[in-house]
């Protein structure tokens, strides 16, 4: 437990069970964006944040935010949240943890009869993850105006995006830019191995990493596998398998340094796919994540020349590398980062600097505000799975560092104006 703080770890427990037992029948823990059980979800998390003295609203994009107002309105929000929508068969803590932290930290101030000078809102932001319509963090792309108009016309079994947003209660024509939001924070659990690895309870987040999505075409030649000399093939597997093991040792050496890169073959197609014919294509797509920009250029420069050099090798024809998606990293804010350590250094939280290698919600709200975000390890690193697991002590000690955080900022916010 943790002393001295109004935190209490108790209702943070009690809060992530009630939503876990949200969830589509036999599928634990699956809550995805605009269905039934979402909306459940959400329901319940309005109860939660009325509770707590917030009012309440979905907003354009199709968030909902719990407002508490402060004492001078005028000088801005600081907003806490981030997302209850799952993966299929995901966890109970991914999003989640980061959305009842910041209710907690709402309830801790009521609990204290302290009331901000800023105004304090909570947010769970709709569909952070990868929806029904393909598309990711939407409401938070909605409210700092960042969404793409033509993601509207979207659909999913004849539902356009656009309906789905009026749906939920937002509505996606009136979409603005706020300009009211002074700082945002985050809460997540880390989804990686490191804070448990080095027994330390926070990440405090440097940047969000850039995510590069490359297409690479390898065209051989169909052939009988039996009859056809070995000598004598162009497989677009073999070559395909060379560019693979390549990305990976370009990772690696990238990897290497203090920044975070990571570099994935996550999606791989063959045709025609049969035992006993010799592959004549295959379509492989790599995932690549930097914190640093000039890694990811590196990235880019060395798979090109790298793919030529095994063409050139194994006579197979392969395409020029195509950059499906080309997302910069988003660092956070310095100043954020200074008071979420010295947040720490006052919660006896044992913490260090480092990249969020995932995609958040914080990246979009950096477009229009000081944004940071803090991790919080969860079990062997797992994520995305039934077992992913975070204590609640290790939630509740980082919505210790919340609260301290808001608190600083309220009066620092003030100075910088």
């Amino acid at each position: 437990m943790i002393a001295n703080t109004p935190i209490r770890a108790e209702r943070i427990a009690s809060d992530i069970a009630a939503l876990a037992e949200i969830t589509e029948p036999g599928r634990p823990y699956t809550r995805r964006a605009f269905t039934p059980k979402f909306l459940e979800g959400r329901a319940w998390l309005e109860q939660a944040m009325r509770g707590a003295g917030a009012v309440t609203q979905i907003d354009v994009a199709g968030n909902l935010i719990g407002t508490i107002p402060g004492r001078h309105p005028e000088l801005g929000t600081i907003m806490l949240g981030s997302h209850s929508d799952t993966v299929p068969d995901g966890g109970r803590f991914d999003g989640i943890a980061g959305v009842i932290a910041a209710l907690e930290v709402a309830r801790a101030l009521r609990d204290q009869g302290v009331v901000l000078d800023h105004t304090l809102e909570v947010a769970d932001f709709l569909a952070e993850e990868v929806s029904i319509f393909g598309v990711s963090c939407i409401g938070s792309r909605g409210i700092t105006g960042t969404r793409p108009a033509e993601w509207l016309a979207r659909q999913s079994d004849g539902v356009t995006l656009e309906g789905a947003i009026g749906a939920v209660g937002g509505n996606a024509q009136r979409l603005g830019q706020r300009d009211d939001i002074k700082a945002f924070l985050e809460l997540h659990i880390e989804q990686g191995p490191v804070l448990q690895e080095q027994k330390l309870d926070v990440g405090v987040v440097t940047a969000i990493a850039g995510i590069t999505r490359i297409e690479i075409i390898v065209e051989g030649r169909a052939d009988h596998a039996g009859t056809t000399p070995m000598g004598s093939r162009k497989d677009a597997l073999s070559t395909a398998a060379w560019i693979a093991l390549g990305v990976e040792e370009l990772g690696k050496a990238l990897a290497s340094g203090t920044a975070h890169f990571a570099a994935t073959v996550g999606e791989f197609e063959m045709t025609p796919n049969a035992a006993n014919v010799v592959p004549a294509r295959v379509r492989m797509l790599i995932d690549a994540r930097a914190e640093l920009r000039e890694d990811m250029e590196r990235f880019i420069d060395e798979l090109d020349k790298g793919v030529v050099a095994i063409a050139e090798k194994t006579g197979v024809t392969v395409s020029v590398p195509r950059l499906v998606s080309d997302n910069p990293p988003t660092p956070c804010d310095p100043d954020l980062l200074d008071i979420l350590d010295q947040a720490c250094e006052s919660a006896g939280a044992r913490h260090r600097r480092m990249a969020s290698g995932a995609g958040h919600d914080t990246a979009w709200m950096a477009r229009i505000t000081k944004a940071a975000m803090i991790f919080v390890p969860c079990v062997d690193g797992r994520s995305h799975a039934p077992d992913e697991f975070a204590t609640t002590d290790d939630i509740a000690l980082g919505a210790a560092v919340l609260l301290d955080t808001v608190r600083a900022l309220d009066a620092k916010l003030q100075e910088e104006n």
